[in-house]
C-alpha cells in the first residue's frame, strides 16, 4: 500500500496527516504555537516553531500510523500564504516572520505604487500593493532593519521554509508565490520588471514550479529526524487556499468554496484569468496547472469568534456554549451588528486601518446576542466577497465549507441564507492537508491529474438549504451592514492618529 502526507502550516498550528492512494485518513498530529503582537496591528511568528512542529508531528504520525516509510511516496505542504522567512549565508532564520495578518507597511504600499504605478502593478500581479502581501514586507525590513535586509541570502514563505528543513532545496509554486506580489501572474513566474523596479536581487528567490509538480526529496538530515524515507518526494504543494480548494474538489469552472480558518475567504475556480479592476478580490494561480482562482478575503473570521470566546466564554474551548447561545438567539441578534475588522479589511475595503465595531448596541442586549451578531458579521463579510465574484461573472450554484468555522451547524446554516445558496461540506476533513496530499498523489503518479484524483477521492455530506424566511431577513441586515464601513471610515483614520 503506498501512501502520502499532508502537511497544513497554518496560522495557530500546523497539523500532519497520513492518507493512502484512495483519499482515505490515517493517523494525524498536530502542535500549536504563539503568535507575537508586539505593536498594534503587527502580527509576527517564530519559523522555527513551524520547523519543529512539522518534525515532531512527522514522527508522530509515523509511529502513531505503523506504516513503513518505505511506503510514504510522497508529501505535499499547504501554508499560510504571504508570510517573510528570510535566511542568511548559513541558512540560518535573520528574524521572526511577518505574517499575513501584519498590517505595518501602509508607508512600503505607497512606496511600491509611486514607484512600479498602480496600473502596471496591477497588470502583472492583478492587485494593488496591499500590506498583506510579501513585497511590502521585504522593503519594510529593507528600511527599518538594514543590517538584517543586508544579512539576507535567501527569502522563502512559510511553507517553503518547511520544504527547505525537509529537503535542502530552495523552491516555491505558483499558488503561493502569487501573494508574494512578485510573482507575473499571467506567465506564471517572477516578474523581471517587478524585481529591477523595486531593486530586489532575483537570488533571493526560490525557483518557481507548478503544485503537483516534485521539487525534491527528503534529506539524509531530516530523514534521520522525522522518520521519513529519503525516496519519498515533496511536491509543490500549495498555499492554503489553493490546497483547500483540491480539498473540497474547486477545480473546475462553476466551483466554489468557502473556508473559515483564522482568515475567511471566499474562493472560486477559473479557467480563464478574471481580475477586479478596483483589486477588491485576488486573482491567483491555482493548484490545477494552467489555471487559476479568484477569492475574496476576511481578515478576522475565525478570529473575531476566538476573541469572542476568549474574552466573554473563556471555558468554551469547543465553542459548544457558543453555538447554543447562537441558536436561541433570533435572526439580526435584535437588531445588533458587529463589522469583523479586528486586524483590517482587505475585502472588499483594503483598508488596513479599520476596526472591529459593534452597532446598534443597546442596554437589553446580552452576550448572546453579541455572540450572534459576530457571526453574522463574519457571515456578511464573506457575502461581500461572494457579490464581488458575481460581479465578476464567477458564479457558482452550490458553496463548499471547510475550515474549523465549518464544523459547526449554526455557522454553516447561517452560510446558507446568507448566501442563499446550498453550502456542503466534505466528509473527509482537513481538507488543506488532503488538498496538498492529492498534490503529492498525482505528482507521484498515482493520478494523471488533480481533477481526476478529486473526482475518484472526494464525497460530500448532504447541503445545507437555505430557509428563505431567514434569508430575506438577512438581505435587509447586509443592506444595512454593507454601510456600517462607510460611515465609519474616517472614524478609523481618526483613531489611528491618535
Amino acid at each position: 500500500m503506498k501512501y502520502v502526507i499532508g502537511i497544513d502550516l497554518g496560522t495557530s498550528g500546523t497539523k500532519t496527516v497520513l492518507f493512502d492512494a484512495s483519499g482515505r485518513q490515517g493517523f494525524e498530529a498536530e502542535i500549536n504555537y504563539p503568535l507575537y503582537q508586539p505593536h498594534n496591528g503587527w502580527a509576527e511568528q517564530d519559523a522555527l516553531d513551524w520547523r519543529n512542529a512539522c518534525f515532531d508531528t512527522i514522527r508522530q504520525v509515523i509511529k502513531g500510523s505503523g506504516v513503513d516509510r518505505k511506503d510514504i511516496v510522497g508529501i505535499g505542504i499547504s501554508g499560510q500564504m504571504q508570510g517573510l522567512v528570510m535566511l542568511d549565508e548559513a541558512d540560518e532564520v535573520l528574524r521572526r516572520s511577518i505574517i499575513w495578518a501584519d498590517q505595518r507597511t501602509g508607508e512600503e504600499c505607497r512606496d511600491i505604487e509611486e514607484i512600479v504605478g498602480r496600473e502596471r502593478l496591477m497588470d502583472i500581479t492583478l492587485s494593488p500593493a496591499l500590506t498583506g502581501f510579501t513585497l511590502s514586507k521585504i522593503l519594510w525590513v529593507r528600511k527599518h532593519e538594514p543590517e538584517i535586509y543586508k544579512r539576507c541570502r535567501q527569502i522563502l514563505l512559510p511553507k517553503d521554509y518547511l520544504r527547505y528543513c525537509l529537503t535542502g532545496d530552495f523552491a516555491t509554486e505558483v499558488s503561493d508565490a502569487s501573494g508574494t506580489q512578485l510573482l507575473d501572474i499571467k506567465n506564471r513566474d517572477w516578474s523581471e520588471e517587478l524585481l529591477t523596479l523595486l531593486d530586489i536581487d532575483p537570488a533571493l528567490l526560490p525557483r518557481v514550479y507548478e503544485s503537483p509538480e516534485i521539487t525534491g526529496y527528503i534529506s539524509r538530515e531530516a530523514a534521520k529526524q522525522t522518520g521519513l524515507s529519503t525516496s519519498t518526494a515533496v511536491v509543490g504543494g500549495a498555499g492554503d487556499n489553493a490546497a483547500a480548494a483540491v480539498g473540497t474538489g474547486v477545480v473546475r469552472e462553476g466551483r466554489a468554496f468557502t473556508t473559515i480558518g483564522t482568515s475567511g475567504v471566499v474562493f472560486a475556480h477559473t479557467d480563464d484569468l478574471k481580475a477586479d479592476p478596483q483589486g477588491r478580490i485576488h486573482s491567483f494561480c491555482c493548484a490545477v496547472p494552467g489555471a487559476w482562482h479568484v477569492m475574496g478575503v476576511t481578515q478576522s473570521a475565525g478570529l473575531s469568534l476566538q476573541w469572542l470566546r476568549n474574552n466573554f466564554y473563556p471555558e468554551d474551548q469547543e465553542y459548544e456554549k457558543i453555538n447554543q447561545d447562537i441558536a436561541q438567539t433570533p435572526v439580526g441578534a435584535e437588531r445588533l451588528l458587529f463589522t469583523p475588522y479586528l486586524m483590517g479589511d482587505r475585502t472588499p475595503h483594503l483598508d488596513p486601518l479599520s476596526r472591529g465595531a459593534f452597532v446598534g448596541l443597546s442596554a437589553m442586549h446580552t452576550k448572546k446576542h453579541m455572540a450572534r451578531a459576530v457571526m453574522e458579521g463574519v457571515c456578511f463579510a464573506l457575502k461581500e466577497s461572494q457579490t464581488l465574484l458575481t460581479e465578476l461573472g464567477v458564479c457558482a450554484n452550490v458553496m463548499s465549507l471547510c475550515g474549523g468555522g465549518a464544523k459547526s451547524p449554526v455557522f454553516r446554516q447561517m452560510l446558507a441564507d446568507v448566501y442563499r445558496l446550498p453550502c456542503n461540506l466534505p466528509l473527509m476533513t482537513n481538507s488543506a492537508a488532503l488538498g496538498v496530499a492529492i498534490l503529492a498523489a498525482v505528482g507521484c503518479g498515482m493520478y494523471s491529474s488533480v481533477p481526476e484524483a478529486c473526482d475518484e477521492i472526494l464525497k460530500f455530506k448532504e447541503a445545507e438549504k437555505p430557509d428563505e424566511k431567514n434569508a430575506e431577513t438577512y438581505r435587509q441586515y447586509y443592506e444595512v451592514y454593507r454601510g456600517i464601513y462607510p460611515a465609519l471610515k474616517e472614524t478609523y483614520l481618526a483613531m489611528s492618529k491618535l
